[in-house]
């Protein structure tokens, strides 16, 4: 959860602040040649930019197995992410990979494929739960120990398609519902992980681990979760794709949750396609976990089909007519963005759209706090843990408070647990507000506009790491409209600016992950952004 997002749009607007805050390549492989410039000096890696397709190409073609593969992938995480410049974007390995690996290629070997993931390496967040040797924790050292009592529906649906799980990544803590001062990317267990670009920025969150992995070739594929901005945020500073499906489209059990109506878990990947090939494998109707009902009839298991290299011909792309933010590169980054949109055969049609749903921050900031404490409750009344309540949380912070709470408190936690039930007024007023009063903005402006999709760049470029004082976002945050909604949202490589990327925003109504996709996929392969990270040690101009 990117916290920011909802107090600068929220709690602080009401202060007065508006808000808070390359070359040419093939299909499959992006920008691989383009040389890092190192602070530490970072080893070649073979697999750098493969994606799912070129990985399965390698596989039936016996120059590597899921077993070599894996071996690849876990030894780039301990030489960079661990050694070298030290991302900590990984907070567990799995000690059970090779084995599962081993066993996607005796299947292979016997002639069975269980699809394109079959015997992908794939990372996915510490929020998740796996019945397995891994802990469960959403980065708490509340949770320190805790072994899921089962997997998560979307874990269950990636064994069934043959990923192989190497490890969970490192994220803010409590998918950044703890405190407002919070620096995203840190948690008390897993400590901070840093923007692969410049090593003393921010890599956003909650997502920080699942994004920097992927930017940095420590996986193909990750899993990461939002709740407002928690996919998009890392995805776009990390130079990355990254999908939040419409609320429903994948299942939350298993999931510590914040919001029940808001949370999804999302793909992140370096391409559109293999985001697509992974959401493909992580839809699916859920019995414990009744919105995905909703998308029965709607929810697909392949959506690369939608992907056309025309497929930006004919839309009409909203994009807000009041420029994003003072930074005059930013505004020379949605000319340009424009340009290409219009070239690819789009009209571009300026709407009026982000003023009135800022106004919602606070409503979703109180549907948030009583939607976490209720929804956290229940995870921990049902689970292992030593810890069973909300209440047993902010305890054991406050009686392990050097290692729990060494830079910033827990004021979210214990504003939450203060709220009532879900039947409180407030709580349904606050809702209808934000919720219902989101989606009715959006179906209006999308409806008499005629538009495929809302466009804006993501965010502004990461913030530098501060832990002791949180993070300093700057005037772009283009991640609530989508969250409040429910509604879908991808982000994908739009630039650079300071050496820093910048993702682009395509969302739309709900259920339109093909229209989105395919449109993002036009626009990824019109524009070719995707850039290596570069390892910088620090912002230098």
């Amino acid at each position: 959860m990117k916290r920011r997002t909802f107090l600068a749009t929220g709690t602080l607007a009401t202060a007065g602040i508006a808000s808070l805050l390359t070359s040419s390549c093939n299909d499959e492989q992006t920008n691989k040649e383009q040389p890092a410039i190192t602070g530490d000096v970072v080893p070649s890696f073979e697999l750098d930019e493969e994606t799912i397709s070129t990985l399965q190409e390698k596989m039936v073609s016996g120059k590597y197995n899921s077993e070599q593969l894996t071996q690849l992938y876990l030894a780039r995480i301990e030489a960079i992410d661990k050694n070298g410049p030290k991302l900590n974007s990984v907070i567990e390995i799995n000690p059970d990979a090779l084995a599962i690996a081993k066993a996607m290629d005796e299947e292979r070997k016997a002639g069975k494929i269980r699809g394109p993931l079959h015997g992908i390496p794939v990372l996915i967040k510490d929020n998740i739960d796996t019945a397995d040797k891994m802990q469960t924790t959403a980065g708490s050292l509340a949770l320190e120990g805790h072994i899921a009592k089962e997997d998560a529906f979307v874990v269950k649906k990636l064994r069934e398609a043959g990923a192989v799980i190497i490890g969970k990544t490192n994220l803010s803590e409590w998918a950044n519902f703890r405190s407002a001062k919070s620096c995203s990317g840190w948690s008390s267990r897993g400590g901070q992980t840093k923007n692969p670009y410049i090593l003393d920025h921010n890599p956003c969150g909650s997502s920080s681990g699942s994004g920097v992995a992927v930017a940095a070739n420590l996986c193909v594929i990750a899993v990461g979760t939002e709740t407002d901005g928690s996919v998009t945020c890392p995805a776009s500073v990390s130079g990355i794709v990254g999908l939040k499906p419409t609320v429903g489209l994948v299942s939350r059990s298993g999931i510590i949750p914040i919001s029940a109506t808001q949370d999804t878990a999302g793909p992140m990947g370096r391409t559109v396609k293999d985001v697509s090939i992974l959401l493909g494998a992580m839809t699916g109707s859920d019995t414990t976990d009744a919105i995905t009902k909703e998308s029965e009839g709607k929810a697909l298991t392949d959506y690369t089909k939608f992907l056309d290299a025309n497929g930006l011909k004919g839309k009409r792309i909203g994009i807000d007519k009041k420029p994003q933010g003072d930074n005059q590169y930013m505004h020379v980054l949605v000319k340009k963005a424009k340009e290409v949109l219009i070239q690819q055969g789009a009209e571009v049609i300026e709407i009026d759209y982000y003023e009135k749903i800022s106004k919602l921050g606070d409503a979703e900031y109180e549907v948030l706090q009583y939607e976490f404490k209720d929804g956290l409750n229940k995870y921990l009344s049902s689970s292992g843990a030593s810890v069973k309540t909300l209440a047993d949380v902010i305890a054991f912070n406050k009686a392990n408070e050097d290692k729990a709470m060494p830079y910033f408190k827990q004021d979210i936690l214990e504003s939450s647990d203060k709220k009532g039930d879900l039947n409180s007024k407030e709580y349904k007023e606050a809702l209808q507000k934000s919720h219902t009063g989101s989606r009715k903005i959006l179906d209006e402006v999308i409806q008499q506009n005629k538009l495929d999709a809302i466009c804006g760049l993501t965010m502004g470029p990461a913030c530098s790491i501060d832990m002791i004082y949180g993070d300093r976002w700057g005037d772009v945050f283009l991640t609530m409209p989508a969250a409040i909604s429910g509604y879908p949202h991808i982000s994908v490589p739009c630039g650079t600016i300071y050496s820093l990327p910048i993702g682009l925003s395509f969302f739309g109504p709900a259920y339109s992950e093909p229209v989105l996709l395919a449109i993002a996929y036009a626009y990824e392969q019109a524009s070719r952004n995707r850039i290596l990270p570069a390892f910088q040690k620090s912002f230098l101009l």
